[in-house]
């Protein structure tokens, strides 16, 4: 006769409580991975497999912890481990690994362990107030205040949001049709990722990124890493108080989600008003699916923005050509890029 654990053994039984702990605990996993990051574990072995000792010699560790730490990396799927040496997964040395700029994403992760590992700490807080979490909310500051007076801040910054949209960017740079059009805006443009790489694409583009004055002297490192003099170039300015400039394609990348529902129709307003009939404007984030069921990234980084923002949210693709609809956008569309991430289209009627 089979005992009561031989019986759920045979039928394939798992507790669903694993479940609950892999999420529940899934804050040390993400610290392993974002403290790998942070040591430079991915770059050190972009060069070449080590031994834990080797590891612990090269990043200054005091040796303690280090075999569990380089194991869990391993379990986790971000390294191997091969006669003692460990090297990166497939993943970690394409994504990972700071020396392939093109594919690096850790610019986020880094982000994520010095500025938001923290504030994700008071999400109660944040849903029991409805007020944002970040260092000088309280006093009123707005919350790109800090992030703007400080420059190496600003470069994480800037870094992080390469490595969160250049996938998407990437996909936009194929699947968009720039071949109708000559001249592209992209507002709030950050370091100029989307305009050099679209541009790099396509010969036949001139590039005008906005955004504030203090992110022009990285926004000029990529134009002269891309060599992109005599077709891109920086428009400093507020979106707030300032006319977004003209140009036939208008481009919000991760910018909407920031504010609440009157900014987002204002910015879409202005878009309107900056485009030639005909003209297009590109919307790109991490929309939540239109049941709100599946896309998890979209819906966390809405509660991030509960936590980072006085009144920005995620949003659906429906809720989207609603509001574009709303500005008189019309043949408004929304296609999936990569990952969580989708862009939404609508053009100017003539």
């Amino acid at each position: 006769m089979s005992t009561e654990s031989e019986t759920a053994s045979e039928q394939g039984y798992r507790d669903p409580r694993a479940d609950i702990l892999q999420v529940g605990l899934g804050f040390c996993a993400a610290k392993v991975v974002l403290s790998a990051v942070e040591l430079g574990v991915f770059t050190l072995l972009g060069t070449r497999p080590l031994d834990a000792d080797q590891l612990v010699a090269e990043l200054g560790l005091h040796g303690r912890g280090v075999r569990d730490f380089l194991d869990s990396l391993v379990s986790l799927g971000f390294l191997d481990r091969d006669g003692g040496k460990y090297r990166n997964s497939a993943l970690a040395a394409t994504y990972l690994d700071e020396n392939r700029p093109e594919t690096y994403s850790g610019g986020l992760l880094e982000l994520a362990n010095v500025q938001w590992y923290e504030t994700w700490q008071h999400l109660t807080t944040a849903l029991r107030t409805g007020k944002p979490q970040y260092e000088g909310a309280d006093r009123g500051a707005g919350p790109f205040e800090a992030l703007y007076g400080n420059p190496e801040l600003l470069e994480k910054f800037q870094r992080g949001m390469t490595g969160a949209s250049l996938g998407s960017i990437l996909a936009m740079a194929e699947r968009f049709p720039w071949s109708r059009y000559h001249t592209v805006v992209d507002v709030g443009c950050s370091e100029g990722t989307l305009l050099s790489r679209v541009l790099d694409r396509h010969a036949h583009l001139t590039g005008v990124g906005f955004d504030l004055a203090d992110v022009a002297p990285n926004f000029a490192g990529t134009v002269g890493a891309f060599a992109l003099a005599d077709r891109m170039s920086f428009a400093a300015g507020s979106f707030f108080t300032d006319p977004l400039p003209s140009a036939e394609v208008i481009s919000f990348g991760h910018i909407l989600h920031d504010w609440d529902l009157d900014t987002k129709r204002m910015l879409l307003r202005k878009a309107y008003e900056a485009l030639p009939a005909g003209g297009a404007v590109v919307i790109s984030e991490s929309l939540i699916d239109d049941e709100r069921r599946h896309n998890t990234f979209g819906l966390l980084m809405s509660l991030h923005l509960l936590l980072e923002s006085p009144g920005g949210f995620d949003y659906t693709g429906a809720d989207c050509l609603g509001w574009l609809a709303e500005a008189g956008f019309r043949d408004c569309r929304v296609e999936h890029l990569v990952g969580p991430e989708s862009m939404v289209v609508g053009i100017k009627n003539a």
